[in-house]
């Protein structure tokens, strides 16, 4: 379900993160977030959520047809339901801003901020 006020939710898990499910029939699994569905505020966790899909044989466009059979991928998984994989343990994430140095296209340089995430358990930059 998408925000009311018209923003995308703020999901703190990115692709390609390692993470451990901490509820549902998958509990305990660790994997790899394959993709990230912001607007649903769901996960695609590697080798989590494991579901069957029934497909028919298509005959269109000559060799280009699919065959038919059972196919076994991944189903999406609330975000709430995994924690990100630190170390040994799993941690929450905080965001802080951190003064950089960047270069204008002419070659001149000017101090910003950026956000970056950190771990709540470690205060270090994931």
């Amino acid at each position: 379900m998408a925000a009311s006020n018209g923003k995308t939710p703020k999901v703190s898990i990115k692709k390609g993160d390692t993470v451990k499910v901490i509820a549902g029939k998958d509990k305990g699994a660790e994997g790899k977030v394959i993709k990230v569905l912001r607007e649903e505020q769901r996960v695609i966790v590697e080798g989590v959520n494991r579901i069957k899909k029934h497909t028919k044989v298509v005959n269109q466009g000559g060799r280009a047809g699919t065959t038919g059979g059972i196919i076994t991928t991944e189903a999406p998984i609330h975000v709430s339901n995994v924690m990100l994989v630190e170390g040994k343990g799993v941690t929450r994430i905080a965001f802080k801003r951190v003064e950089v140095t960047k270069r204008r296209p002419d070659g001149s340089e000017y101090s910003s901020t950026r956000s970056v995430r950190i771990s709540r358990k470690t205060g270090k930059e994931i």
